[in-house]
């Protein structure tokens, strides 16, 4: 039985002409009259049965039914891209991962040492991009992610299993200016000064000042960043304290950047896992990273 796939053409019309709700632009956006445009669209609509859009004064505007399909044709025709980039790009050799991270880990810890990855799979490439928060893998090209947080939370990741990587240690942080020569501060001095906070961990303070028994009004104020690149960035120009994991600020401690404003580290049990889709380790690509992620998040 024949496949009721539209041609390529048509969805890319569809696609340009969702993403501008303009026929017009949509066809500049192609190199294609706006006729062309008009045609392949029409002939979409009469392959699925139903309009995608409606006429207006001012153009055209998604029905309802257009605008969940648009949504399922972009998704697809980015995975198609992807997958023929993927190809060109290994010629057919080996094999690729899309790794979703969260963002400072990446950048401070993964990438650092992926060159040993390559070394041991020099035919297989690593793509990373950036996520903060669990997702539907079936709605995304990402074959696996790293995510920080607790064990519940990995498992309530739905139609995932979580590897565990490392323990993340929180601590609190500040540039040696804030110290004024002194070699760390009280928990109650702590509660006076600016407190840069996470975005995505909005309550971290006032867990850590419950921790050691300290009223801290303060807790929730100051100014909030959403990554921890720069949080760290704003601990080391001396504009507050900042709650910060360890292991992302392994070489401002060394380099003295920045200093323990506290010992006391953040109590809690979160981790970096390592998260996969059901049948991740199907693709021998995955399968490598995998076993090498682990071992080199022990070493």
């Amino acid at each position: 039985m024949r496949r009721k796939i539209p041609a390529t053409q048509a969805l890319l019309c569809f696609d340009a002409a969702a993403r501008h709700e303009s026929f017009t632009r949509a066809a500049q956006e192609l190199a294609l009259t706006q006729s062309a445009v008009s045609r392949q669209i029409t002939t979409l609509e009469e392959l699925v049965g139903t309009p995608l859009f409606r006429r207006t004064r001012h153009g055209v505007a998604l029905t309802a039914a257009g605008a969940r399909y648009a949504q399922q044709v972009a998704l697809r025709l980015r995975g198609l891209e992807q997958d023929t980039l993927d190809l060109m790009s290994t010629q057919g050799r080996g094999g690729t991962v899309q790794l979703a991270s969260v963002p400072t880990f990446a950048a401070r810890w993964l990438i650092p040492r992926l060159q040993a990855f390559q070394a041991l799979h020099p035919d297989t490439t690593v793509h990373i991009e950036t996520r903060t928060r669990p997702f539907l893998f079936a709605d995304t090209p990402f074959d696996a992610a790293i995510f920080a947080g607790t064990e519940a939370q990995v498992q309530h990741w739905a139609g995932t299993r979580g590897v565990p990587l490392m323990a993340e240690e929180v601590v609190a942080v500040c540039s040696p200016t804030l110290l004024a020569g002194r070699k760390s501060l009280s928990a109650k001095t702590l509660a006076t000064l600016p407190l840069l906070q996470q975005s995505t961990r909005p309550d971290s303070w006032q867990a850590w000042f419950a921790a050691q028994g300290v009223e801290a009004p303060l807790a929730l104020s100051g100014p909030r960043y959403e990554q921890f690149s720069m949080t760290t960035a704003a601990a080391a120009q001396g504009m507050g304290v900042a709650l910060v994991p360890r292991l992302l600020i392994e070489a401002e401690l060394a380099r003295g950047e920045l200093v323990l404003a506290h010992p006391a580290p953040l109590p809690g049990a979160r981790h970096y896992y390592l998260v996969l889709p059901e049948g991740a380790d199907d693709k021998p690509a995955v399968q490598s990273f995998s076993t090498w992620l682990q071992q080199a998040s022990q070493g």
